[in-house]
């Protein structure tokens, strides 16, 4: 079957379709997918599209609101938290972003706490725009036990993905979004749709034996990048994005979840500082670049992020690419149960 060409705007009327056929209201399905389709239009496929049977499934259940309304309470000078009603994080963290900026613009560092919302996304689609505001970020968030502590034999944390981002005046912010795991669950389910075999050294099957079979990967567990230190990093996010903000842990989050496919309940930590406010308010954007530029020099290094903003720049312009096989699926989802 070919491949099929869609415009960033058919992709989200597509995903939006989806979602509000399968229980989301207006606000919710088009704030899901507006992370869907930046996932796409950026070439971040393994958080695009093919997320769309997990956030079904999860509507489906009945674990996930798909009428959420998230509420917003500032419970300190610069502690903002949102409550996100049981539904899915893109809208809970849509509400929440203004009075982070403002808050961290205000005092020079501000911390937002998202509870009860169900994370499905990347994380740099949630960085960008409080980048674009001008604020340094930090994000993380956990999910359910996929990678094994270091010296350890069962998965106890997520993936705990931590995100930063730095403002630029003259250019795109620079951003990472990278897993504690040495690669993230997302491009291992991707692998196992597309029949490839991972790298060595990315995970293990249920029986501990190392595997490049990402099917026994998903059934096993996967490790944590740098061995101890992507596991002490681990266990900072499950703390940040827990405990700090009355949270559950990963294995907790898999204790409560009903296991339909889609994401466990849990938390989110995200910290916005203001470099305007921190002592160097004429320098810190030059100087920043002085460092980018050195980077740069070297042949064969590049920016992190850059990647994704020459994929942006493709897409615009070539739009974005679906096997007629996913794009069938994906319609099968707005089928009643039971239909062929």
């Amino acid at each position: 079957m070919s491949d099929l060409t869609f415009t960033l705007d058919e992709v989200h009327a597509l995903a939006t379709s989806v979602l509000s056929h399968n229980g989301c209201n207006a606000a919710n399905a088009a704030a899901v997918a507006d992370v869907i389709t930046a996932a796409e239009r950026d070439g971040c496929h393994s958080h695009g599209l093919m997320r769309l049977a997990g956030y079904v499934a999860s509507l489906k259940s009945g674990k996930v609101n798909g009428h959420a309304e998230p509420t917003v309470d500032k419970i300190a000078g610069a502690v903002v938290r949102v409550d996100g009603d049981s539904g899915f994080a893109p809208l809970a963290l849509a509400c929440g972003r203004e009075p982070l900026i403002d808050a961290a613009k205000t005092s020079g560092i501000a911390a937002l706490a998202l509870t009860d919302i169900h994370h499905f996304a990347a994380l740099w689609t949630e960085i960008e725009p409080i980048a674009e505001a001008g604020l340094c970020a930090l994000a993380c968030v956990s999910y359910k036990p996929a990678v094994i502590p270091a010296g350890g034999s069962k998965p106890l944390y997520g993936t705990n993905p931590l995100a930063f981002g730095w403002p630029r005046e003259d250019n795109p912010p620079v951003i990472f979004d990278q897993a504690s795991s040495v690669m993230a669950r997302g491009e291992v389910m991707l692998a196992a749709r597309e029949g490839k075999a991972l790298p060595a050294g990315v995970g293990v099957d249920k029986d501990g034996r190392e595997t490049t079979d990402p099917n026994e990967v998903l059934d096993g567990a996967l490790l944590a990048f740098g061995g101890h230190k992507g596991s002490s990093i681990a266990m900072m996010i499950e703390l940040f994005a827990g405990a700090l903000i009355g949270e559950c842990f990963s294995f907790e989050a898999a204790e409560r979840d009903n296991n339909d496919g889609g994401p466990p309940s849990g938390g989110e930590l995200i910290i916005a500082m203001d470099p305007q406010l921190f002592g160097d308010s004429e320098g810190w954007a030059a100087h920043a670049e002085k460092l980018f530029a050195q980077i740069e020099a070297q042949p064969g290094s590049r920016l992190p992020s850059a990647r994704r903003y020459s994929n942006r720049r493709e897409t615009a312009s070539a739009g974005v690419k679906l096997s007629a096989k996913v794009h069938d699926s994906i319609l099968a989802l707005c089928e009643p149960s039971g239909s062929a």
